[in-house]
C-alpha cells in the first residue's frame, strides 16, 4: 500500500490500513478459512487482518483467561501465516463488558493476558469497548472523573506496557454518530477520548450509524477535529450477522474516494459466511485505489457505466469473459470508482472460486447468533407445541465450526466437478407418522429464530414497530400464463427443472430426518456446460442478495414487474368482457408478455439454483444454500400466484361470478410511504427492515405474515430436487386420482383401486377439481404429480351445488350395496356416504371461516416448505378474492396435522368436533 499523509496530529505518513476484521456475532473462521483470506488481501493490496470474534470466549466474555497450549498454538499458527502473506495481524481484546478499570488486579490481567499473545508473535492490538454499559461501578466512579477517563486511562497504560506498538486501535462505546450523546460535536465522552487518548493510538468509527448508508466527508471531517485524529472506518456495510435471512454479495459503495485522504483506514466487517465475502473485500479494494467518486466522472459522459455494465453483461451470455469498461488500458478512468463496475470485476475473479475443488461436510448450518428470540409468531404459542417442548426449543442452533480448505486463487481453472460422498449430519427431530385415512400427517416444520442483539457488530436492538411484517398491499396480480396443457407438460421436460418450490402443504407426513440424508448429492454432474455455473448466474445472485439499503437490479425488476402484474391484473378481467377470446386487447397481451418476463426470471433463479448445487467448491455451496434455496423458494411462489391469476381471469375462471372483490385494499407501495423512505435514505438502521429481498417479495401476496407461513428450514444436506407449484389443469384429473390412490396405499389401507379406481377421488377432491378447479393447486417434482391443494371460495356454494349437480351423479355411478351383514367393507362404507350425504353444510356454522381447503402430498416430497408454501398460495388466491377466512377437516388422531395448521394460524373452532373429526379455522 502506497503511504498517505493523514491531516491530524500523531498519524503523518504513515500507512492507510486497509483489510479486514472479524468482529462479527456468530461461528467464527476456520483456520484455513483465515489463512486463505491472508492469501487474498495480500493479492488484493490490502495490508490487515483483525482478530475480533465475538464467539472466541476468550477475546470477551472471559477475556481473564490465558489461552492453553493448543489455543497458543492456534493462535501462533494465524500470526505465523499471517506475516509470511505481509499481512498485520491485529490481536483485539474486548474486556469491558466487568472490567473495574480502577483495579490495579484487573489492570495487570490485561496486561499479562496481552504479554501472552507477545509472545505468540502478534505485534499490533486493539481494546474495544464496543457493546457494553456506559455507566461505571461505584468503585470506578471514586477513581475517575467519567466513563472515558477511565477507558483512556487503562488505554494508554495498556499502550506504554506494549511499548507504543506501531498499530494499536481504539473503539470507543459511542462508535457512531446515533450513539454520541447529545451529538457527536458536543459529546462529552468523545471529547475526552479525542483529548486524553495517547496520540499514536488510532481510533475505530463506524460512520452516521451502526451500519451507515453512506459515509460524507464532512462527517469523517467533524469526528476527525472532535477526536484530534483521522478515524479508522470499521465499516458494517456487508456484517449480516443481525437477520438470517440476508446475505450481501453488492459491492463496497456508498463512500466517494474522496474519503481516503482524510482517513486512517478503513476495515470491513463482512458477512458470518466466509465464502461470501469475497465480492466485499475485493470491490473495497479496488475502492482503497481509486481518487474519484464514479459519479462525478459520469457527469461528463454521455452514457453511463452502469448501462454499459448491463449492456456487457447481456451481450455476455454465451462466454464467461467480460470486456471492463475502462479496462483496456491504463487511464483516469482507474482511479475512478463506479461501484457497478467494481462488482464487475470482483465477479469475473470470484468465477474462479466457484470452479475449486473444495471438499465439506455435516448439516448445513448458518453461523448467525443462536441465542436470539424468533420473530412474532402470533398463532403459535407454547400450547400449540408439541407436549414437553416449549417455543426455545424450536430454535435455530449452530453446530461447532466446521475446518474447511483454502479457495485457490487464479483467474481461469480447469473445471473438475466433483462430488462429495454420503455424510452422516444430525437433523432436528421432526415428528412421523402414518396418515389415518387418505391425508398423512404434516409435521411441524422447525423454525430459525431471527432476533436481534444490540451492537456494534450489527446485532440490532429491540424490533421495531416498523419491522413488523405489512403486507404490500396492491390490487389483482396478473399471470402471463393461460395455462396451457402443451406448455406445462413441455416445461416438465426442461434439462433444467423449474424451480418453483411454490406454496405450502399441509396435510402429509414430512419425511423424517433419515429419509433427507439420502437426498444428499452423490452424482456426477453431466459432462456439459449446461450445469456450469456463468459470470451471468453470479451477477444475478450478487443481485438478490445486494446490500443492506438496496436491492440489485434484478431484485428490483423482480419487485417491479410482479407489483406491476398485481396491480393490473384488473385488466384482464376487463379485457374479456364483450370481447371474444381470439382478439385479445393490447393492454391484456402487455400483461401476458411481462407475465412472461417474470416467469424467465424466475426460470434464471431456478437454474442458478441447479448449477450451484454442481460447483466443485462444496465450501461456498454450504455458504450460499440456504439463502439461495429460500431466495429460489419465494419467487416461484409468487409465480404461482401469477400463473394461477393467468389462468383465473385470463382463463375466464371467475369471470361473471361477482367475486373479484376486495382487491383495491392490497395496493402496494413498496413500503408504506415513511418506512420505505427510511429504507432508501438510510435514516433507520437496516435491521428495521428485517428479511431482505425475499421478505419484500413476500409482503407483496394479499397475506399477512404474523404466523409461521414464511419461516422455512432449509435443508441440512443439499440437495437438487425441486418442486414446482401450478395451478391444477383439468386435463390433470386423472393424475391427481392416481395420487389419491397411492396415498391411500401407502397409508396402509387396503388396495380398493381395482374395482374402483376412481372411488377415493371421487370422494375427497371431486367436487373441488369439478366445481370450483381455479382454486386448485398442484405440487409437482420433476416427472408428476406428487401433490395437490383444492379449494372453495365459498365453501356453502359449494356444498349446495354438490348436492345439486355432484351427488345425484355419484349415486348414479357407484350402486348403493345390499349388504346384510353388520361389518360392511371399506368400499361399502364410502359408496353408502355417497348415497346418504349430509343433509346440512357444516359451513354454515363456521361464519367468517367460509373457505374449505384441502391439501395433501407424498411422504416422498422432502422439501419441508413444500407444505406452508403450498397453503400459502391458496391462501394469497383465496383472500385475494374476498375470502374472510379458511378452514381445515382434521382427525383428531392426526396431532402433528394438528400442530402444523396451528403454527400457520389455524385455531380450532368450537362447537363443530364429531368423535372423529375436528375442523381448524384461519382469519385473514
Amino acid at each position: 500500500m502506497t503511504e498517505r499523509r493523514n491531516g491530524n496530529r500523531g498519524n503523518t505518513n504513515q500507512r492507510f490500513i486497509c483489510g479486514v476484521i472479524e468482529g462479527f456475532y456468530g461461528r467464527p473462521w476456520t483456520l484455513d478459512q483465515r489463512k486463505d483470506l491472508y492469501t487474498k488481501l495480500a493479492r488484493f493490496g490490502m495490508d490487515t487482518y483483525v482478530y475480533a470474534p465475538k464467539d472466541d470466549y476468550k477475546h470477551r466474555a472471559y477475556w481473564r483467561e490465558m489461552y492453553t497450549v493448543e489455543e497458543g498454538d492456534h493462535l501462533t499458527a494465524l500470526i505465523t501465516a499471517a506475516k509470511s502473506e505481509g499481512i498485520k495481524f491485529v490481536y483485539a481484546l474486548s474486556p469491558g463488558l466487568d472490567m473495574c478499570y480502577s483495579s490495579a488486579k484487573e489492570v495487570n490481567l490485561l496486561k499479562k493476558k496481552l504479554d501472552q499473545i507477545v509472545q505468540f508473535g502478534c505485534e499490533a492490538f486493539a481494546l474495544l469497548f464496543d457493546d457494553i454499559e456506559s455507566e461505571m461501578n461505584e468503585q470506578d466512579k471514586e477513581m475517575f472523573k467519567s466513563f472515558a477517563f477511565a477507558q483512556v486511562s487503562v488505554s494508554n497504560q495498556i499502550y506504554e506496557h506494549l511499548s507504543q506498538p506501531e498499530c494499536f486501535l481504539f473503539c470507543p462505546t459511542q462508535y457512531c454518530a446515533s450513539r454520541a450523546i447529545p451529538d457527536v460535536r458536543n459529546s462529552e465522552y468523545l471529547n475526552t477520548i479525542g483529548e486524553k487518548l495517547a496520540p499514536g493510538i488510532d481510533i475505530f468509527w463506524t460512520g452516521p450509524k451502526v451500519i451507515s448508508r453512506i459515509i460524507s466527508v464532512e462527517s469523517i471531517e467533524e469526528i476527525s477535529e472532535v477526536l484530534h485524529r483521522p478515524p479508522v472506518i470499521w465499516d458494517n456495510l456487508h456484517a449480516n450477522d443481525y437477520d438470517q435471512k440476508r446475505l450481501f454479495l453488492g459491492p463496497y459503495s456508498g463512500r466517494v474516494p474522496e474519503l481516503i485522504p482524510k482517513l486512517r483506514g478503513v476495515i470491513t466487517n463482512p458477512n458470518c459466511e466466509y465464502g461470501a465475502n469475497f465480492v466485499a473485500i475485493h470491490s473495497l479494494a479496488q475502492w482503497s485505489r481509486c481518487k474519484i467518486d464514479g459519479k462525478k466522472f459520469l457527469d461528463a459522459e454521455s452514457e453511463s457505466a452502469d448501462i454499459r455494465l448491463e449492456k456487457d453483461v447481456a451481450s455476455s451470455r454465451a462466454t464467461s469473459t467480460i470486456t471492463l469498461y475502462g479496462d483496456e488500458g491504463a487511464d483516469d478512468r482507474d482511479e475512478v470508482y463506479i461501484p457497478r463496475r467494481a462488482l464487475k470485476r470482483s465477479v469475473i475473479e470470484w468465477l474462479s472460486e466457484f470452479r475449486r475443488s473444495k471438499s465439506m461436510w455435516g448439516p448445513i448450518t448458518k453461523p448467525q447468533p443462536s441465542g436470539m428470540s424468533p420473530i412474532s409468531l402470533s398463532s403459535f404459542t407454547p400450547n400449540q407445541t408439541k407436549e414437553g417442548q416449549n417455543q426455545d426449543e424450536l430454535s435455530y442452533k449452530s453446530p461447532p465450526a466446521m475446518e474447511l480448505k483454502p479457495i485457490d486463487s487464479s483467474d481461469t481453472v480447469e473445471v473438475h466437478f466433483r462430488s462429495p460422498a454420503d455424510s452422516p449430519h444430525s437433523a432436528e427431530e421432526l415428528p412421523s407418522s402414518k396418515s389415518s385415512g387418505i391425508l398423512g400427517p404434516a409435521t411441524p416444520l422447525s423454525l430459525v429464530s431471527q432476533g436481534s442483539l444490540e451492537g456494534m457488530d450489527v446485532n440490532s436492538g429491540p424490533v421495531s414497530p416498523a419491522q413488523k411484517d405489512e403486507p404490500m398491499q396492491e390490487p389483482d396480480v396478473v399471470s402471463f400464463m393461460a395455462v396451457e396443457e402443451e406448455t406445462a407438460k413441455e416445461s416438465r421436460l426442461k434439462s433444467i427443472p423449474e424451480v418453483d418450490t411454490g406454496p405450502v402443504d399441509s396435510t402429509r407426513s414430512i419425511p423424517s430426518p433419515p429419509y433427507i440424508s439420502n437426498q444428499m448429492i452423490t452424482d456426477l454432474p453431466p459432462s456439459n456446460s449446461e450445469f456450469e455455473i456463468t459470470v451471468e448466474d453470479i451477477f444475478l445472485l450478487c443481485d438478490l442478495f445486494y446490500l443492506p439499503f438496496e436491492h440489485g437490479t434484478e431484485g428490483l425488476k423482480l419487485l417491479q414487474e410482479f407489483s406491476w402484474l398485481k396491480q393490473n391484473s384488473h385488466l384482464l378481467n376487463e379485457g374479456h368482457k364483450g370481447k371474444g377470446a381470439s382478439s385479445p386487447s393490447r393492454e391484456v397481451r402487455e400483461w401476458h408478455d411481462r407475465a412472461s418476463r417474470f416467469d424467465e426470471m424466475s426460470r434464471a433463479l431456478n437454474r442458478l439454483f441447479t448449477r450451484l448445487t454442481y460447483i466443485n467448491n462444496r465450501e461456498l455451496l454450504y455458504d450460499l444454500y440456504p439463502y439461495v434455496w429460500d431466495m429460489r423458494g419465494v419467487v416461484s411462489l409468487l409465480n404461482a400466484y401469477v400463473k394461477w391469476l393467468g389462468k383465473c381471469l385470463g382463463g375466464k375462471g371467475l369471470i361473471g361470478h361477482g367475486l373479484w372483490i376486495g382487491m383495491d385494499s392490497w395496493r402496494w407501495n413498496g413500503f408504506n410511504k415513511s418506512s420505505n423512505e427510511s429504507f432508501v435514505t438510510g435514516e433507520e438502521e437496516p435491521w428495521v427492515f428485517r428479511g431482505g429481498l425475499a421478505t419484500d417479495l413476500q409482503r407483496l401476496l394479499p397475506i399477512e405474515s404474523n404466523s409461521d407461513l414464511f419461516l422455512h428450514k432449509s435443508p441440512d444436506v443439499v440437495t437438487r430436487q425441486v418442486y414446482t407449484i401450478r395451478p391444477y389443469l383439468p386435463s390433470e384429473e386423472q393424475a391427481v386420482y392416481n395420487l389419491c390412490n397411492k396415498m391411500w396405499k401407502d397409508s396402509g389401507n387396503p388396495d380398493i383401486t381395482e374395482q374402483y379406481p376412481e372411488l377415493l377421488g371421487d370422494k375427497m377432491i371431486g367436487p373441488f377439481v369439478t366445481l370450483s378447479p381455479e382454486f386448485c393447486f398442484v405440487v409437482e417434482d420433476n416427472s408428476s404429480i406428487v401433490g395437490y391443494a383444492v379449494a372453495a371460495l365459498d365453501g356453502a356454494n359449494l356444498w349446495k351445488k354438490s348436492m345439486i349437480a355432484w351427488a345425484p351423479e355419484m349415486q348414479r355411478k357407484y350402486n348403493l350395496p345390499v349388504s346384510e351383514v353388520e361389518h360392511k367393507t371399506i368400499i361399502e362404507d364410502i359408496i353408502k356416504e355417497m348415497h346418504q350425504p349430509q343433509q346440512t353444510s357444516p359451513v354454515e356454522m363456521r361464519g367468517s371461516f367460509s373457505s374449505p381447503i384441502h391439501v395433501s402430498l407424498l411422504n416422498s416430497v422432502c422439501d419441508q416448505s413444500v407444505p406452508k408454501r403450498l397453503v400459502t398460495c391458496v391462501i394469497a388466491a383465496l383472500r385475494g378474492h374476498g375470502s374472510s377466512g379458511c378452514y381445515v377437516e382434521l382427525k383428531k388422531s392426526d396431532l402433528p396435522a394438528i400442530e402444523f395448521y396451528c403454527r400457520l394460524g389455524f385455531n380450532e373452532i368450537s362447537g363443530l368436533d364429531t368423535e372423529n373429526t375436528t375442523y381448524f379455522g384461519r382469519h385473514f
